[in-house]
């Protein structure tokens, strides 16, 4: 997969949202959330579908995009590099900082507890 800039990204949170849609749609949805300019936005679709991250189809004069990659796939190819980088690949110490910061809701420790008793039963 190759590297994703901010402003592809938000491209492709919009295709992921509502896909298959025209640029038009994409246009007016960045245009309102990030005001970005309608050539900005056909540059990043065009950049999108060079790396393979978007696809479109030709229906009449319009084309259609739509992502090629899961939106899941991204997160996790994204947060594996993100810990690899900055926390040597140790997941403890960010969710420690966010703990200690008091940024973890009564949902987020619940999700946490979850997943780790999901995967102990797992091993």
């Amino acid at each position: 997969m190759k590297e994703i800039s901010n402003a592809e990204l938000a491209v492709l949170n919009v295709l992921w949202k509502t896909s298959p849609i025209g640029a038009t749609e994409v246009i007016a949805e960045l245009a309102h959330r990030q005001q970005m300019h309608e050539k900005t936005v056909k540059t990043l679709l065009n950049r999108l579908v060079k790396k393979s991250a978007i696809g479109f189809e030709k229906q009449g004069r319009a084309y259609l995009y739509y992502p090629l990659i899961a939106q899941s796939d991204y997160q996790l190819k994204e947060s594996q590099s993100f810990i690899e980088r900055v926390f040597a690949g140790k997941v403890a110490p960010l969710v420690a900082g966010f703990a200690k910061e008091n940024k973890l809701s009564a949902e987020d420790i619940a999700e946490l507890k979850a997943l780790i008793d999901n995967w102990e039963e797992e091993k």
